[in-house]
């Protein structure tokens, strides 16, 4: 798959949060703007979302690519909050793209930015692993008092 990771290692890395209700989707998010309609913004992943969404429905095929997509829901309330790319086309694969498949609709999610282990600078991707890494519970889980949109 081609990427070119220098373009996306200073984008910062959000906690996706689902917009209906606040359950933690991702540790991994990007903001990000769909290849095949740069109109559209959305955020993104590179790891399948751990204990956090799950498939629903039949795959399907857009009208701007031949992409197999599938939409997944969020596990606490079941809301459809995006969709994962199942079988990316031939097109999308030899854009730039960054790797991620996990994609998530800016109006089912929000994104909060992380910050780095000191806690002082914003986390970007170039400083990430490239597997999971645990992110304590507590520091992601956010109240309904403290949501501002």
């Amino acid at each position: 798959m081609s990427s070119d990771a220098g373009s996306f290692k200073n984008r910062c890395v959000s906690i996706l949060y689902c917009g209906f209700c606040h359950h933690v989707l991702s540790c991994r998010g990007m903001k990000a703007v769909l290849l095949a309609d740069t109109e559209r913004d959305l955020y993104s992943t590179d790891i399948p979302p751990h204990n956090a969404v799950d498939f629903v429905g039949r795959c399907y095929f857009t009208d701007i690519c031949e992409c197999k997509l599938k939409d997944v829901a969020c596990l606490k309330c079941g809301n459809v909050v995006g969709y994962h790319v199942i079988v990316p086309c031939q097109p999308c694969l030899r854009s730039c793209n960054n790797g991620h498949f996990w994609m998530f609709h800016s109006r089912a999610v929000f994104g909060i930015n992380r910050m780095d282990p000191s806690g002082l600078n914003l986390l970007l991707w170039g400083s990430l692993p490239e597997t999971e890494e645990s992110v304590d519970e507590e520091a992601v889980n956010i109240s309904d008092e403290a949501y501002i949109r």
